[in-house]
């Protein structure tokens, strides 16, 4: 009687629950053993000498004579029963009748273990992915080394190699098929759309040079995730770390900010989706569709929860930085199923945002949702629905609206958590007011400010308006890159020289951009406007005027970005680039309500002209998408432009505040000169701003060249900025501007 027969005989008869996932996959160890001891039976047959030899020591190592002889001439290799002595039958039919009582044996304390509803991770995932007995055994037979290394040793000795220590195709079939109909029958389980190779359970490997082996000679191994997951070992792929990381059903989901009718309607949906009415087992897709830090997050993870479901939150981005997309989605799909878990797709946006482009990645993508997700979130901010993608799966919007300007300062307020201190000139709709955030941004602001508050005064730790507007910005940085410059505003109001009704029409500005969380949202304006609540100005006038200046000052005191728009990045002769591109910077620069500042902007937003050939088209097409842009635009968007009757009369009609900046007079010019210099320049008794301001009449840009030009002058002689330096600076500007330059006009008086 073999040995492993007696451990079989003694077990109790009596079918109870698996204790633990070992105590099944020694059972299943234990039916594995008793395939190879009839394999084994079976190769004591063909090879036994009849007399022993010396080439015995060398099995595996290499062929002799005899075995070739044996191997043309022996016809009964599929006859199990041929040549065996008597007791070699006994021995098969007892090793047959043990593995027959122990199969039975496991399959009802399977059955029980289920009733139990005890955790077995190898039957769930012959489930999971509609296994077949044969390709259950196939996992087993690879998973048994990863258990035992006497498996090594067990297929070198199978596979006439000892170099071979994982298990081939080849062997599978010879030790779980009889005939060798059965084996040719069995073969399609190694086909790449079979669920072992389709699902990646395993890889068939070559362990010797590309295309030297037969295909059911290379040797079968198991994915390292499913090794983990047959184990019972909950972590997620290694490969996934870089861009997915797992929400425990655990953990304490915070209640996201939206209205309690949308959160229970969804959950009431879902169950009664995956209920007893909805016996088809289609697999739901939500689309959470609004702006980043809007809590589509949360109410994943709190939808999730209330489930009794972890998430599995993936950056699309990330994974697009990938080596294969395709693969790392494949994954994560997978990754879903074994968890299990419901999966929520963040920065959807760098694939919708350009459909065409990524449509094999797209395609990937919702491959992967379908075949493994039954519960899938996607986050996105603008309007998508996928083109011929999804198949069988119910796909569903859900908007998550920009912050109302009515709920702006509540909603800060709503996010304190009674953990923070703050100074006295916080103002919440203030915040409100410049910054559109969402609550997810909002929580992130309040820890970076109280961040800073801490480097400030680790005694006290009080918040001010100061670190609330740093962390604001930090949090609403737009992604502009080589579109947009970004200015760091230097100029404040005691800087800029304008005439009285110019600078009151900049603190209007400035009055209007401050208080529109009180208009809009306290006295209900917003519901008033559809678009159009944003604030529009026209700088117009000669160069060197102001302009660049002003928009400084009303940053500076405002508080925000400042971004001046790189026209020659923005328009592009190719069709439909332009408009991209201004899609780009009025949706990055829409969080932040960051001050867009088009200078010469009638290079851009010209007049519309009559339609003589395409190009005149595609300009117009262009000029009207950016009255569409900026009308939908709610933070703060400049354009300066030198000659104002260039510009369309319908961005005129447009503007809020129309500014002129004109060439200063002479009293401008004295002050000008007064204001540009710094209080640490050292200025000479002979210094004459008046006779300055009467005899170089140029505009405030150029007056500032010379300025800085005398003092780089006076550096270099004498550490003191003389009239004399003055003179030779405002010479060179007149230079530059190839106007005439009369040396008698400047003899002082």
């Amino acid at each position: 009687m073999p040995a492993a027969l007696s451990g079989i005989q003694q077990a109790n008869q009596t079918a109870t629950a698996y204790a633990a996932n070992w105590e099944y996959l020694s059972d299943e160890l234990q039916r594995l053993d008793l395939f190879i001891q009839l394999r084994l039976l079976r190769e004591r047959r063909e090879i036994q000498p009849t007399t022993p030899t010396i080439m015995d020591q060398f099995r595996g190592l290499v062929i002799s004579y005899e075995e070739i002889s044996r191997l043309l001439t022996d016809t009964s290799r599929w006859r199990l029963d041929d040549g065996l002595s008597d007791k070699e039958l006994a021995d098969r039919q007892e090793l047959e009748q043990s593995l027959d009582r122990l199969e039975s044996r496991i399959q009802e304390r399977l059955a029980a273990s289920a009733s139990e509803a005890v955790y077995l991770p190898l039957p769930v995932l012959a489930r999971f992915f509609r296994l077949t007995p044969f390709e259950t055994q196939i996992v087993l037979l690879c998973l048994a080394p990863e258990l035992d290394r006497k498996y090594e040793k067990l297929y070198g000795y199978l596979q006439d190699d000892v170099t071979r220590k994982r298990p081939c195709a080849w062997l599978a079939l010879d030790l779980f098929c009889g005939a060798q109909a059965e084996q040719i029958a069995m073969r399609p389980v190694f086909d790449s759309q079979a669920p072992l190779i389709k699902y990646q359970l395993l890889r068939m490997t070559d362990n010797q040079p590309e295309g030297s082996e037969h295909l059911f000679a290379r040797s079968l191994k198991l994915d390292d995730r499913i090794v983990n997951f047959a184990l019972g070992v909950r972590t997620m792929d290694a490969r996934l770390e870089s861009s997915a990381r797992l929400v425990s059903r655990q953990a304490n989901n915070r209640a996201p900010e939206v209205s309690e009718e949308l959160r229970s309607r969804t959950l009431s949906f879902i169950r009664t989706h995956f209920g007893e009415s909805e016996p088809d087992g289609r697999n739901l897709i939500f689309y959470l569709r609004g702006p980043a830090g809007s809590d589509r997050q949360a109410l994943a993870e709190t939808i999730s929860h209330n489930l009794g479901l972890d998430l599995i939150v993936a950056d699309v981005e990330k994974m697009m930085g990938s080596p294969s997309f395709d693969e790392t989605v494949w994954l994560l799909g997978r990754e879903a199923l074994l968890q299990p878990a419901a999966l929520c797709l963040e920065h959807l946006d760098c694939l919708i945002a350009e459909p065409d482009k990524h449509r094999t990645s797209l395609n990937a993508l919702t491959e992967a949702i379908g075949a493994f997700s039954r519960l899938t979130f996607l986050l996105g901010d603008q309007d998508w629905r996928p083109r011929g993608l999804i198949g069988e799966e119910i796909f569903i919007t859900l908007g998550f609206p920009q912050v109302e300007d009515r709920t702006g300062g509540r909603l800060w307020e709503s996010q304190l958590d009674g953990r923070y201190q703050f100074a006295e000139d916080v103002d919440f709709d203030a915040l409100a007011g410049k910054f559109r955030l969402q609550p997810g941004k909002i929580r992130d602001a309040l820890m970076s400010a109280e961040a800073l508050a801490r480097w400030r005064s680790p005694e006290a730790a009080e918040i001010s308006m100061d670190d609330l507007h740093a962390a604001c910005r930090a949090q609403a940085t737009p992604k502009l890159g080589a579109l947009a410059r970004k200015i760091i505003p230097s100029y404040d109001w005691d800087d800029i020289v304008l005439p009285e009704d110019q600078l009151a029409q900049l603190r209007e500005m400035r009055q209007q951009a401050v208080c529109r969380s009180v208009v809009y949202g306290q006295w209900g304006f917003d519901r008033k406007l559809s678009r159009g609540k944003g604030l529009n100005a026209l700088f117009s006038g000669p160069p060197g005027t102001g302009k660049t200046m002003a928009a400084e000052v009303i940053a500076r005191d405002l508080r925000l970005d400042l971004y001046q728009i790189d026209l020659s990045q923005v328009v592009s002769k190719y069709i439909g680039e332009t408009e991209k591109n201004l899609h780009q910077i009025f949706r990055e620069a829409q969080s932040s309500n960051a001050i867009l500042f088009f200078d010469e902007a009638d290079a851009l937003f010209g007049k519309r002209s009559e339609v003589k050939d395409a190009h005149d088209r595609y300009a117009n097409i262009e000029v009207g998408y950016l009255l569409q842009k900026m009308e939908e635009y709610e933070g703060v968007a400049i354009l300066a432009t030198n000659l104002r009757q260039h510009l369309d009369e319908a961005f005129v009609r447009r503007m809020q505040f129309i500014v002129e900046f004109p060439f200063p007079d002479e009293e401008h010019r004295r002050r000008i000169w007064e204001v540009i210099f710094p209080r640490e320049a050292p200025l000479g008794e002979d210094v004459d701003f008046g006779f300055l301001a009467r005899e170089v009449k140029l505009a405030g840009g150029n007056i500032k060249n010379i300025g800085l030009a005398s003092a780089f002058y006076a550096a270099g002689d004498g550490r003191v900025i003389r009239m004399s330096h003055l003179i030779r600076a405002a010479r060179r500007e007149f230079q530059k501007l190839g106007r005439t330059w009369d040396e008698a006009e400047w003899t002082l008086r």
